[in-house]
């Protein structure tokens, strides 16, 4: 762990070594513009991009409004300088929008430049390499975050020994998934397998029934024919004896009918006539013949 964070005016006189002193006469331009710029950008104290910078009336100094705040402490009469040790009155703190511009340009020409290809990645707001480790956000920062108070206070490694470690992890864990992959892969082949034999029997028990079914259909079919032949035969057998019984029954009710009417002219003939042509007893016995024989007919023709 590194070493507790130190007083915030002690931090602001430290950073600002380089970035609040006057720039000497005849210093040359540094050889990278875009770091030049993005140091002029920089607030001494958090070590980021400006933030509603505010300007020191009296030394022209600039600090982020909260961070100057922050690190002095709040005074209802005064402030002391972060960099000149001198004091000063809270009401000589001014705005600067031109620096806010200025220090937004500087954030996306270093997106930009982030995005452009490099030799190795590189942080996105200071623009140096990504040489550490931080394992409480678990994310890779350069030398000026591991100062910053965003991470003052968290455990830094070198970004190799944290991979380094981490590919040990990942490759114990890769180990029991591969192991976990093979075995699942076996009981796949084991469970294709199982159903390939299941389906196989399945297809013969389908080709089983399809052909029972197929002789059963043949057989019903026969019986169908079969029966339906008996039924049309009896059904032609039936019409042809109610057809010639009722020829008979024409026949033997025409024969009656003469009968009765003789019988009705005889009963209504004179005693003497009516004697003469009954004949006692011979005529009945006609009569009774005839009838019997009508019957008889009639008997030998019913349904069998």
């Amino acid at each position: 762990m590194k070493a507790p964070p130190s007083p915030g005016l002690q931090e602001a006189d430290k950073c600002s070594s380089t970035l609040c002193a006057p720039a000497q006469p005849g210093t040359k331009t540094a050889a990278n513009p875009a770091k030049t710029l993005q140091e002029e950008a920089t607030c001494s104290i958090c070590l980021d991009y400006f933030k509603e910078p505010v300007m020191i009336i009296d030394c022209g100094h600039n600090f982020c409004r909260a961070c100057i705040t922050q690190c002095l402490g709040r005074q209802e009469t005064s402030l002391s300088y972060p960099c000149c040790r001198g004091s000063f009155p809270q009401r000589h703190l001014k705005p600067n929008r031109q620096l806010a511009n200025v220090a937004e340009v500087a954030k996306q020409l270093s997106l930009q430049l982030f995005k452009e290809p490099r030799g190795g990645r590189v942080c996105e707001k200071h623009l140096e390499a990504l040489k550490l480790f931080c394992e409480e956000d678990q994310t890779p920062i350069c030398v000026v975050c591991d100062r910053s108070k965003e991470h003052r206070a968290h455990t830094v490694v070198p970004i190799e020994e944290a991979a380094q470690e981490y590919k040990v992890q990942i490759q114990s864990h890769l180990e029991i998934l591969k192991k976990e992959r093979a075995e699942i892969l076996a009981f796949q082949s084991s469970g294709e397998m199982k159903s390939q034999e299941l389906l196989k029997e399945v297809e013969a028990e389908r080709q089983k029934v399809v052909s029972e079914f197929q002789q059963l259909c043949v057989f019903l079919e026969e019986q169908e024919r079969y029966h339906l032949g008996r039924l049309g035969e009896l059904d032609k057998a039936i019409v042809k004896v109610r057809d010639e019984n009722a020829t008979k029954y024409s026949k033997a009710l025409s024969c009656l009918s003469d009968l009765v009417c003789e019988m009705e002219g005889k009963r209504q003939q004179p005693a003497s006539e009516f004697l003469q042509s009954f004949r006692g007893a011979a005529v009945l016995v006609c009569i009774r013949k005839k009838k019997r024989r009508t019957c008889g007919t009639l008997e030998t023709n019913q349904f069998t």
